[in-house]
């Protein structure tokens, strides 16, 4: 990994990409999103500043979890004076977090523990489909693999 003399105040994006491991264009992403900010050199370059990597971390980290990016945005935007996130800063935002990744599981596990029902009825036209009906809300209205839009009374 290339180090950067500590008297280097600022990273181009390619220094940046190298030390953070995320690519040049992840980067320019980012800061279309408002995750990251540059500062323009005379000639129209970017420059990050140092602590730009603990950031890119802080998102790279996050997205491996599951937390959407804007989401990530929102957690950014509440630092005190958009300041780099602390190991203080992860430990409250994980807790947070938490909680949506656990329902998110909770549902993948129940949409696995169904997937078997779907496989066996081929065109998932099963009246209580947990993929495209579920908890079978439609089920006492209609049957079938094709939920009719109800056209003033018409079905």
């Amino acid at each position: 990994m290339p180090q950067i003399p500590e008297k280097i105040h600022e990273l181009t994006v390619g220094q940046l990409a190298a030390r953070s491991g995320a690519a040049v264009s992840a980067l320019h992403f980012y800061e279309s999103k408002g995750l990251i900010g540059s500062r323009r050199t005379s000639g129209n370059q970017r420059r990050y500043s140092r602590d730009t990597l603990r950031r890119v971390a802080f998102i790279r980290a996050a997205q491996r979890v599951g937390i959407p990016l804007a989401t990530i945005r929102e957690a950014l935007a509440e630092l005190p004076e958009e300041r780099t996130p602390t190991r203080e800063d992860w430990a409250h935002l994980s807790e947070v977090w938490r909680t949506e990744l656990e329902e998110r599981i909770n549902q993948l596990n129940r949409l696995r523990d169904h997937l078997a029902d779907c496989i066996g009825c081929g065109c998932l036209s099963l009246e209580s489909c947990v993929l495209s009906n579920p908890d079978d809300v439609f089920g006492e209205r209609l049957t079938g693999s094709r939920l009719m839009v109800d056209r003033g009374g018409r079905g």
